[in-house]
């Protein structure tokens, strides 16, 4: 049995993961678009908002093309990780499609008599605040995730920073004239599907109901010529969350369980936070069926031992016939073997090999000119040197020895390794580099917490002033802080038990969490604040018939855009659902029970 490797394999299977996420956006697709038209269904053929639906996805569509068509004319490279954008601009964008629906219809039942142009005007004064405060945040998030010092999730942040503006423009334009022109098809009492005026015949009652859904107007018997100019009926979720769902949650008992479950939250997230791990296990940059994943595998169970074999490089021209310089470079590269992580007797040098061929005699290194031409019986010796000598006529430009490290098995012991050897390099008096190809991934650890923190602190302030600015309400904006704050804890806590690791790319999602974990929350307590009920009660069940629904489905929707991942071959993008799986169940957990609740006792 062979496994192998090459030293471009690691690199070019990180790229070939791409393809295979390619097919799995159809998938998204069909079911966002399923989704969407089926939270839009009415049993009335003119009612039926099928278009609205596929409209609303076509545009979060328009957007990934838009952003991925700037970003690519301006030159921004292309990454892995951006292969997960389009799965969150779907469920994105058709949170702002459900948002702008509902206050349509809502606008629609307050102001019967009104005309299309003042019920616009409503839907965009509710909707366009709430819509523009999550694409604010999250766009915010994003931008803010470009500062990081990973180009890999730079270049994330740019591509998905940018759809989400195109996804917040095309909604505000495209979307707002397609559900005027589908009022209009209403208003004239045409059919859903072929558009065609429906006459309501004589005759009709006998038929059956399903005849009716299609091909008239509603399965009530009764005439049904006034149907469509009644005020819009509820949706029976919106009846629901009023009716069952708020004065539920606030019975005080209820309230106190509520207050309990927050706490059990809260410990195991904490108690999560204390096990998270740091660093990248090297056969996650691969597909699960990739060629290189057996090869570790043997590697792990045959030579656990052995860690990389670690390149030593003299990287400038220096006098290697002087024998002060031959000193200087053997006392460095003792230096470098006298790390507790480096085995001496493995080291490989022609150094050392051609000194003890001069000292036995058979040449002479002494001077410049017999150092250089007597290199040639030293290959003869030893073929192999001669890809560690880079010459020209008359000087050696860079040569290089082999250094074999043992024993390190955790990320912990990469990272001192790296720092040692790092350090013992630079106090050298000759210019020397320590290099290896896995060396770019253990260069992660060093910065990836003080990274991680630096983000996630500077994007939750950027939030709080956004909310501040946009939110009239000082402890409203509280409430978004807190709520942010408890949802980045949950997931970092519950990342641990789930088995993912703090590398660059859950780096990536713990930021989109931050811009994520704003929309649930703001859209509750913004309309706690505004409602004019009495009691706080009667706010909370009043918050959460408005948005209740809507939260519930934006949750459900960028859920869907994302549970196709879960079946990627790839770690990189099954961390990703894991991870916005967390948020979004978090968020919308925080949005409709814990928020509520609180809000009630303060």
């Amino acid at each position: 049995q062979v496994t192998y490797f090459t030293s471009l394999s690691r690199q070019q299977e990180f790229e070939g993961n791409t393809k295979t996420v390619i097919p799995l956006f159809s998938v998204t697709y069909f079911l966002t678009i399923t989704f969407s038209v089926v939270s839009c269904l009415r049993l009335s053929c003119i009612r039926n908002n099928v278009w609205l639906a596929c409209c609303g996805v076509v545009s979060a569509g328009l957007a990934v093309l838009s952003s991925f068509g700037l970003m690519l004319f301006c030159g921004v490279p292309f990454v892995v990780t951006v292969a997960n954008a389009p799965f969150l601009i779907l469920g994105v964008g058709v949170d702002d499609m459900f948002i702008m629906i509902a206050s349509w219809e809502q606008s629609s039942r307050k102001e019967e008599k009104s005309d299309v142009k003042s019920r616009l005007a409503k839907t965009y004064t509710e909707a366009a605040l709430s819509v523009t405060i999550t694409t604010l945040t999250d766009v915010l998030a994003f931008f803010i995730g470009t500062w990081t010092a990973f180009p890999s999730v730079r270049s994330f942040c740019l591509y998905t920073g940018t759809a989400f503006v195109f996804c917040y423009i095309y909604t505000m334009t495209f979307f707002g004239a397609i559900i005027v022109l589908n009022h209009k098809r209403e208003q004239g009492d045409r059919h859903w599907l072929t558009c065609m005026p429906v006459g309501v015949e004589e005759g009709q009652a006998e038929k059956s109901c399903l005849y009716n859904a299609c091909c008239i107007v509603n399965c009530s018997r009764q005439s049904s010529q006034l149907e469509t100019h009644l005020p819009e009926s509820e949706h029976p979720m919106s009846i629901f969350f009023k009716k069952y769902y708020g004065p539920f949650f606030t019975n005080k008992w209820i309230k106190l369980l509520v207050v309990l479950l927050y706490g059990t939250y809260l410990g195991g997230s904490v108690y999560g936070c204390t096990q998270i791990r740091e660093g990248i296990d090297l056969r996650n940059l691969a597909s699960d069926d990739s060629y290189i994943i057996p090869y570790y595998n043997d590697n792990n169970k045959y030579f656990s031992a052995y860690g990389p074999r670690v390149m030593v490089i003299v990287t400038e021209s220096v006098d290697y016939w002087n024998e002060a310089v031959r000193l200087d470079i053997e006392n460095c590269m003792q230096n470098l073997e006298n790390i507790s992580y480096v085995d001496k007797n493995l080291s490989e040098s022609w150094l050392r090999v051609y000194t003890k061929v001069a000292e036995s005699g058979l040449i002479n290194i002494s001077n410049k000119a017999v150092f250089i031409n007597n290199l040639t019986t030293l290959f003869r010796i030893v073929p192999s040197f001669e890809w560690d000598i880079d010459k020209t006529e008359d000087k050696i430009d860079a040569s290089r020895f082999f250094i074999q490290t043992v024993n390190v098995t955790s990320a912990v012991d990469e990272k001192n390794l790296l720092t040692q050897l790092r350090e013992k390099a630079k106090q050298c008096i000759v210019p020397l580099m320590v290099y290896h190809p896995a060396f770019i991934y253990y260069d992660q650890y060093l910065v990836i917490v003080q990274n991680t923190i630096q983000n996630v602190v500077v994007a939750a302030g950027a939030m709080l002033v956004v909310s501040l600015l946009l939110i009239p309400n000082p402890l409203c904006c509280l409430w978004v802080t807190f709520a942010i704050a408890s949802v980045i804890v949950g997931v970092a806590g519950f990342m641990a038990f789930w088995n993912v690791n703090l590398d660059s790319i859950s780096m990536i999602n713990l930021v989109i969490c931050i811009g994520f974990s704003v929309d649930f929350s703001a859209h509750i307590s913004y309309a706690f604040v505004t409602s004019g009920e009495a009691s706080a009660n009667k706010r909370a069940v009043e918050a959460l018939s408005l948005l209740g629904y809507p939260v519930l489905q934006g949750a459900v929707s960028t859920i869907l855009g994302v549970v196709v991942l879960a079946a990627a071959k790839a770690y990189i993008f099954r961390t990703f659902f894991k991870i916005m799986f967390l948020v979004i169940l978090f968020g919308a957990l925080h949005g409709l029970v814990f928020i509520p609740v609180f809000l009630t006792f303060f």
